[in-house]
């Protein structure tokens, strides 16, 4: 019998019924796994139970939102043989969930993995620390890991919006000197990127056709700091509108970026605190997770 680890984490989402999920393990049970629960009971236990148990089972789904599909993925990176994977997203915003079209109802979702087929997805790596979508500092970065979990369970994306705007109110420029695939950028960054997804923090989105989350790469978007209010303004159109060709945005599909600096810069990586560091080295390892995704038109 095929044997799934099944992560819980009790305190994401916006209700705090179980009924979807027990009919989620009768499901997988169903489909003939046997399933071990565990619920999490704090920062740092999904990567934990993961990287300890993660080797005994055939499947590992993670409930919760990328926060906890972050600690999982970390364990599971931890290890030589990695069992496949599902995501059951019940955060508050799952930025990547929506990329890849996973389906937001706990049922749906359940049911693409009991009939869907892994998907070599690219994880890449914060000074050694895994991520699953993005690498991110600067305006809205902050606000991914400060608003407080009540806060994102009653408002959800407005919570983000809202702590969003607040950063732009004292938005701060960040002089970094960043290399990317030998390309050198060098200034003051109002924002910089390094992600595997269409949407961050439920505010900034990136083309979809643009975005490959198995090619091998990432995409970089830094933002240079404007120096006016009316650039500004010009900036987020140009955000907004998708138009990456915009003077002060720019945009990459790099394999590898190291940020060098002096200034104190929080990272925040799948809207977890990563504190700043003068050299930062990330990466991108192919296809090191097998996700599993169903979609009626095929599109992985």
């Amino acid at each position: 019998m095929k044997k799934l680890l099944f992560i819980v984490n009790p305190r994401s989402g916006r209700t705090k019924s179980r009924a979807p999920l027990f009919d989620a393990v009768a499901r997988f049970s169903q489909a003939g796994y046997l399933v071990y629960v565990h619920m999490t009971d704090g920062p740092g236990d999904a990567t934990r139970v993961a990287r300890e148990l993660g080797e005994q089972f055939d499947l590992v789904v993670c409930s919760g939102g990328d926060g906890t599909l972050n600690e999982t993925i970390s364990g599971l990176m931890q290890l030589s043989r990695r069992p496949w994977v599902g995501y059951l997203p019940n955060g508050s915003t799952n930025d990547f969930a929506a990329s890849l079209h996973i389906p937001s109802q706990t049922e749906n979702a359940t049911e693409a993995i009991v009939r869907g087929d892994p998907f070599p997805l690219d994880i890449g790596t914060h000074n050694g620390r895994s991520f699953a979508y993005v690498a991110s500092f600067g305006a809205f970065t902050r606000s991914s890991y400060s608003a407080p979990q009540a806060t994102k369970n009653a408002l959800g994306h407005f919570a983000y919006i809202l702590e969003g705007l607040g950063d732009l109110d004292s938005l701060r420029p960040y002089h970094c000197r960043v290399v990317a695939d030998g390309e050198i950028f060098e200034g003051d960054f109002i924002f910089g990127a390094v992600c595997n997804s269409t949407s961050l923090g439920g505010l900034v989105k990136l083309n979809p056709d643009r975005v490959k989350m198995d090619d091998g790469k990432f995409e970089l978007l830094l933002l240079r700091t404007p120096k006016t209010a009316l650039d500004l303004q010009n900036l987020i159109v140009a955000i907004t509108s998708m138009e990456y060709d915009y003077p002060g945005v720019i945009f990459r599909h790099v394999k590898s970026v190291t940020v060098d600096t002096r200034d104190d810069i929080p990272w925040s990586l799948d809207g977890e605190y990563a504190p700043s560091e003068p050299h930062v080295e990330i990466r991108n390892v192919p296809g090191a997770i097998d996700l599993v995704l169903y979609h009626d038109d095929q599109r992985h």
